[in-house]
């Protein structure tokens, strides 16, 4: 994992951001851009993980759109047929008995009305339900609607009465494998002497977003094995004349209408394309309609929705444009969006990602060239495009581009690079000493700082102790595991080793994926390197123990290591090439020795191997017990690959409380000859 946070902490960053603080204003830029990179890359990682908070606030960026978009002219051939206020008035409190229902529908039949389409759920028996079920049936153009129920279970007498307006056409169905369509236990529907006479079924099930907001349409709830259409899409598609086969469902991808195609999301949703607040669609009260002062013309070849409008029936619904939408108002905009074709859609992450990626690149770029004033329009300026761009794609191509991280990443970069400028100004020093304390031991940076040539180029020879930790078996673990649970678990990991090198005041050199290559005695002199490196090797097994215990009782995953350690002269220092890429590292034969040490750990089932190199150097510490509770023991020499000479390899642990130390040599002579890495 290279690209662990993490890896800012290692000594290369250290020593590069060290030679951009002590040259000319260029690199300063270089920082800055550094800087703006950084902020990129953590908000791209927010995109990923659906910040709760930042998806709120674009769900509001999203409402706003609608508001400044202002309401759109609906077409004339839906009216609302209202229980309102007027016609409670008139006709009596609301339920109405259903004979009243009947001569409502009798007289939109008389008028010819195209369709009528119900968002009153007739599910208690009444005696004139009979009456009723006979306008339906002479109508015969009547949709009525069910409710899923999430909590109870449906029984087998109401499933066999819904079954014939499932979908009949699904293409992929396998993909609801992967993503469960809304799934229902129960439902709750009319009458049999009602459903059986209706032209079909849909569901009038709403599911507002967290914030209490009606934004997505569910097009599509699975119930009993089959896939139910809205309410909406099943007048849509009557009033269109397309029969229920020419309904295709594509799975988790949208929904063909003949030749119109409607978006969703992998659970059958669509968007809303809200025409407008409240009254946007044309009212006309129930009791205008059965007394006959609503005239044929006005309802001859229209579709009727029959819903309420009045507040004390509590239909109401929070939109993007209301507080208080009817709900019979939200179907009629579905409705007139698969008729006209106008839907919106959600633009593909990688697309919002990429442009995220792209502003950040190109900001972080330009504001680092100004000084604060130039700055400021720059920055004014990207937020302006973003959210105009936003607005734009929406109100005129239909499109939800998420403008809230792209605007958000623009500001952070703009304050970020700022305050940068502003502390290297002002407090060169005292910040730079704040920033890299906390990657390498204070005694290390107040020398580097003191002593800014040793960011130099260059190299010398210098016997260093080499520490090499590795996880063991990351590469099943990471097929094991999904991206969020390995990067969680292995940054946790590596932070803690990290803190322990520094404790030990040991050199981070650098990590390589999974692996920790540390070392001591350079840059800063320690005679008693090979000691430390011990230490801070049975410290980080000690801790991992923690760790593992941490996890398990948590229920996640777990990690363990293998650690070489070997002594020996390397050359030691920062190489690469000047004013390009420096990497201030060991590299010689001991440094390849440590790492084919550290893959022996698997072979003899051990957590920490030592050469005889490093063994040299704290045998008589062991022995006196000035390595506290620590045994060294013998196992056998091994001849590495790539090399010729045999080299004696110790297993380093600590003991039980109470146990004196001990160095344990091999009882006899043995030598291996490994032939893989």
């Amino acid at each position: 994992m290279e690209n662990s946070p993490f890896r800012k902490g290692t000594l290369n960053h250290l020593i590069r951001s060290l030679a951009a603080v002590f040259t000319q204003g260029t690199k300063r830029n270089r920082a800055a851009f550094l800087i703006g990179l950084i902020v990129t890359s953590l908000l791209a990682g927010l995109m990923f993980l659906k910040l709760s908070p930042l998806e709120a606030l674009e769900e509001k960026l999203y409402d706003y759109r609608f508001k400044i978009r202002g309401a759109i002219k609906p077409p004339d051939n839906i009216f609302i047929a209202a229980i309102d206020e007027k016609s409670i008035e008139r006709l009596g409190r609301w339920p109405w008995n259903r004979d009243k229902i009947a001569a409502l529908v009798k007289r939109l039949t008389d008028a010819g009305a195209e369709l009528i389409v119900f968002d009153v759920i007739f599910s208690e028996r009444e005696k004139n339900d009979i009456l009723l079920g006979a306008a339906i049936k002479n109508a015969g153009n009547v949709i009525l609607p069910v409710v899923f129920d999430f909590e109870r279970e449906a029984k087998i007498s109401e499933n066999e009465l819904l079954a014939g307006a499932a979908f009949s056409s699904v293409r992929d169905p396998d993909m609801f494998n992967k993503y469960n369509p809304i799934m229902s236990k129960g439902v709750l529907i009319p009458v049999p002497e009602l459903i059986k006479e209706a032209m079909t079924i849909g569901h009038i099930n709403m599911f507002p977003d967290g914030d209490g907001t009606l934004r997505w349409e569910s097009l599509v709830i699975e119930h009993g094995g089959y896939l139910y259409p809205s309410i909406t899409l099943q007048a849509a598609a009557v009033y269109l004349g397309i029969p229920p086969g020419k309904v295709v469902l594509k799975a988790t991808e949208g929904i063909h209408v003949g030749k119109r195609y409607i978006p969703t999301d992998r659970w059958g949703r669509a968007l809303i394309n809200y025409y407008g607040s409240n009254q946007t669609f044309k009212y006309i009260p129930i009791s205008d309609i059965i007394e006959g002062k609503a005239g044929n013309e006005i309802l001859q070849g229209k579709i009727v929705l029959i819903g309420a409008s009045a507040v004390g029936i509590y239909d109401l619904r929070v939109t993007p444009f209301s507080p208080a939408m009817p709900g019979v108002e939200k179907h009629a905009s579905v409705i007139t969006s698969i008729l006209e074709n106008k839907f919106i859609k959600t633009v593909p992450f990688f697309i919002n990602l990429l442009v995220l990626i792209l502003f950040g690149i190109l900001l972080s770029f330009l504001i680092p060239g100004y000084k604060a004033l130039g700055a400021s329009v720059v920055t004014g300026l990207f937020l302006l495009f973003i959210l105009a761009a936003g607005y734009v794609l929406f109100a005129y191509k239909g499109l939800w581009v998420n403008v809230t991280y792209a605007s958000l990443n623009t500001l952070i970069i703009f304050i970020s690079i700022t305050a940068y400028n502003y502390a290297v100004e002002e407090k060169h020093a005292k910040r730079m000493k704040a920033m890299f304390s906390s990657y390498v031991t204070e005694r290390v940076v107040n020398e580097l700082i003191k002593n800014p040539e040793m960011a130099k180029l260059g190299g010398a020879r210098r016997e260093i102790t080499v520490l090499f930790s590795d996880v063991r078996g990351f590469t099943s673990f990471s097929e094991k595991h999904s991206p969020e649970e390995v990067v969680t678990i292995l940054n946790e990991y590596l932070g803690e080793m990290t803190d322990i090198v520094f404790k030990w005041e040991g050199t981070l050199d650098k990590f390589i994926g999974d692996a920790i290559l540390a070392f001591w005695n350079a840059p800063m002199p320690q005679e008693n390197h090979a000691e430390l490196a011990v230490k801070c090797a049975l410290n980080m097994v000690t801790r991992l123990k923690e760790l593992q215990a941490k996890w398990e009782a948590a229920g996640k995953p777990s990690l363990d290591c293998g650690i070489g350690i070997n002594t020996g002269e390397v050359i030691v220092g920062n190489i690469g090439a000047e004013g390009k890429k420096m990497d201030y590292t060991v590299i010689g034969d001991h440094v390849n020795l440590g790492s084919r040490v550290e893959s022996l750990t698997r072979k003899y089932d051990v957590h920490i191997l030592a050469t005889e190199f490093t063994m040299n150097k704290i045998k008589d510490l062991i022995a006196s017990g000035r390595l506290w509770r620590t045994e060294a023991r013998g196992l056998e020499k091994v001849v590495v690959k790539g090399k010729e000479r045999p080299v004696e390899i110790y297993e380093v642990k600590t003991l039980e409380q109470g146990t004196e130390s001990r160095v344990v040599e091999m009882e006899e002579e043995k030598i291996t000859v490994m032939k893989e890495k």
